[in-house]
């Protein structure tokens, strides 16, 4: 059966021609002009992933993308016009899974929304509980518990946890990170491993200005703890 994407932006010609690269692929797509129209779409048709755009009128993707992750976990890869950070970390701090700035290669496109949903894929084959402290991750339900209480986190906020469970003690680099848990690694984009890992330890750690589970290797990037 094929993936259902969700693309959002007041564009028509951006939209058909996202629309034409992914059908390709075999995606099936649905749009949306604005975040009114992509809520309502959203809860009707659940698309496997949203391609949303920040800038529209009515409702922006900031307002969709508050609303929507109130009611679900779709991935979500946000597209801005902003070449600075700014859109980036707050996109990223309010739970989208990835982003492109435009204006952007449709193969690239094409390529991160390949990426974001193998990672979405539920694990199958592993059957591990990685334990440090009271904190506990499940590969399998993929939940993560900290002293028997159920965390939410984002997608990438658990695989980047689940990597530097695996691997207590090991020194991870940025974009060895972003390899690992995005299935590509650009320069230039590595530095968003710094907003999961800040959104992370809020989620996880006792006090996130003096973590204890997830550790900064200086010159290097982060770490988990040893016991």
């Amino acid at each position: 059966m094929s993936k259902k994407i969700l693309v959002v932006d007041d564009e028509a010609r951006l939209v058909n021609l996202v629309r034409g690269y992914l059908e390709q692929e075999g995606y099936e797509v649905r749009a949306a002009s604005d975040g009114r129209q992509a809520l309502f779409a959203a809860r009707e048709e659940k698309p496997d992933l949203i391609v949303l755009d920040l800038m529209m009128p009515e409702m922006d993707g900031w307002e969709f993308m508050r609303r929507h992750r109130q009611e679900n976990n779709t991935p979500i890869i946000m597209l801005t016009a902003r070449v600075d950070d700014v859109d980036k970390i707050a996109g990223l701090e309010m739970g989208a899974d990835d982003y492109l700035t435009k204006p952007f290669s449709p193969r690239e496109l094409v390529a991160r929304v390949r990426a974001v949903l193998r990672r979405a894929e539920p694990e199958t084959e592993k059957s591990d509980i990685l334990r440090s402290g009271v904190l506990e991750l499940d590969a399998t339900k993929r939940t993560v518990q900290v002293d028997g209480r159920y965390i939410d986190l984002t997608r990438m906020e658990f695989d980047l946890l689940q990597t530097l469970m695996s691997s207590p003690g090991r020194a991870f680099n940025r974009l060895e990170l972003l390899e690992r848990t995005q299935g590509y690694a650009y320069d230039g984009y590595e530095r968003t491993i710094d907003v999961h890992i800040k959104n992370l330890r809020k989620k996880i750690e006792p006090d996130p200005a003096h973590p204890q589970y997830i550790l900064t290797a200086f010159g290097v990037g982060y770490r988990f703890r040893v016991e």
